[in-house]
């Protein structure tokens, strides 16, 4: 079950979509920060032609809005330090650290800011925003998934989400390649996003 129940209405024999708040998790209804102890940023890059890398960013900050009433209403943010990646290879990390990728010193921080949401039925959600790398800004999708609520035991009222999404590197400006001698390139353009959030509802 979601956070927003949608449910249809008929007036004058045309059915709508009408969002309606469900009973049991009205309360959801708020202001969320995300624990970045408790939450993932991760990605994900074929290397090679052969087999994937995966990383994560792990100094992070981010708040959502959930609208219990009006799932367009809510809203999510994310503030991520660039230098902050962490690919388990000191060297690679280093890498992605440099003018070949994300020029950290002159692009610190990698920024996502929600423009769009939608309730698609059961838990399932679909975000979409403005994500900044490089100075450039475009558009990306999120799928999500409630994975419910609970409160912790030093009180907190948590939500969580699970998502993921796919971008081509290149439309940021992360051109950096080196070919294979048996063809195809080192890395990937494509790369897959994950996401497992926990925020705390704010008192």
């Amino acid at each position: 079950m979601g956070i927003f129940n949608r449910k249809d209405t008929t007036d004058a024999g045309t059915r709508t979509a009408a969002a309606a708040v469900n009973p049991d998790l009205a309360a959801l209804t708020g202001d969320y920060t995300i624990d970045p102890s408790h939450s993932t940023l991760g990605f994900v890059a074929r290397h090679a032609m052969v087999t994937n890398v995966k990383g994560k960013f792990l100094d992070f900050s981010g708040s959502l809005h959930l609208d219990g009433s009006d799932p367009s209403a809510s809203t999510a943010s994310l503030d991520i330090k660039m230098d902050s990646i962490d690919t388990g290879s000191a060297d690679r990390d280093g890498h992605l650290k440099s003018a070949d990728f994300f020029k950290i010193d002159e692009f610190p921080v990698m920024t996502f800011r929600s423009t769009k949401a939608e309730a698609l039925g059961g838990d399932d959600y679909r975000i979409t925003g403005d994500l900044e790398i490089l100075g450039t800004t475009r558009p990306i999708t999120i799928d999500l998934e409630f994975n419910g609520a609970a409160k912790d035991p030093f009180g907190n009222e948590r939500v969580g989400f699970e998502g993921k999404a796919e971008i081509l590197r290149s439309e940021w400006g992360l051109t950096w390649n080196a070919a294979l001698e048996t063809g195809g390139v080192l890395v990937s353009d494509k790369i897959k996003l994950n996401f497992d959030i926990s925020a705390i509802k704010n008192a």
